[in-house]
């Protein structure tokens, strides 16, 4: 089938080796991917401040760019979340309200794109490493995603998953919230570490690099030598 990846900006400036990983698993499962490089951002930061229109000046390129994708596949719980719960709120009383509803329906997120839609758990991956699972809020809460990206690592071989006490808990970073509330976030942050230390995993994984990003920086300012990872990184490994 035709797959289009959303590769949101943050993937695409930090962690382009996420989005390189989708590509190369999506492919080796025999299919066409295009990754469409002009929209990159979804309109999430205006969104979540509350400055809709100009959200809608960003997130209106990205309906008009995906209108005749058939399926959309993102690397990232938070970014699915906002094509596929939010647009259809924000556009809601709009002349583009329709083409949000028909967006939506054709919104995946990565690891449930697989499961789900593809029936695929067993990539042949090979990750000989003991980690943990950080499930990212939007992704969790908006998406309804818990299975699939555990039935995934469970296929891998020589990886061990050991589930963290805090795995549902927000990690702190929340975008803006981490920058309109640092102290908070930084104490969010703190104690989802803690509880990834207590597994003694080698990795934390995660569906959601921004939420991995602010969790490897606490752990990197604690000197702890746990690292961060994300699903796509390892799936694509044999």
């Amino acid at each position: 089938m035709n797959v289009t990846l959303f590769v949101p900006c943050f993937v695409d400036a930090l962690f382009p080796r996420v989005g390189i990983s989708m590509v190369q698993i999506l492919e080796r499962l025999g299919h066409r991917v295009e990754c469409p490089e002009e929209i990159a951002c979804c309109g999430q930061p205006g969104f979540n401040s509350g400055c809709w229109q100009e959200s809608r000046d960003v997130a209106v390129k990205v309906l008009d760019r995906l209108k005749d994708a058939e399926h959309v596949v993102v690397a990232s719980g938070s970014c699915g979340a906002m094509l596929k719960v939010f647009y259809p709120e924000l556009f809601g009383k709009t002349d583009r309200a329709s083409a949000a509803q028909s967006l939506s329906k054709r919104v995946w997120e990565f690891s449930d794109f697989l499961v789900s839609k593809l029936g695929v758990t067993d990539l042949g991956a090979r990750f000989p490493a003991k980690v943990t699972f950080h499930d990212g809020c939007h992704g969790l809460r908006e998406l309804g995603i818990k299975r699939p990206p555990r039935a995934l690592l469970e296929k891998v071989r020589d990886l061990q998953l050991i589930e963290m006490k805090d795995a549902e808990t927000c990690c702190g970073f929340g975008g803006m919230f981490a920058t309109k509330f640092p102290m908070i976030s930084t104490a969010m942050g703190e104690v989802k570490c803690a509880s990834a230390l207590d597994t003694q995993a080698d990795y934390i994984v995660s569906n959601d690099s921004s939420c991995l990003m602010h969790v490897q920086g606490l752990l990197t300012r604690q000197g702890k030598p746990i690292k961060t990872i994300h699903l796509a990184e390892i799936l694509s490994q044999t």
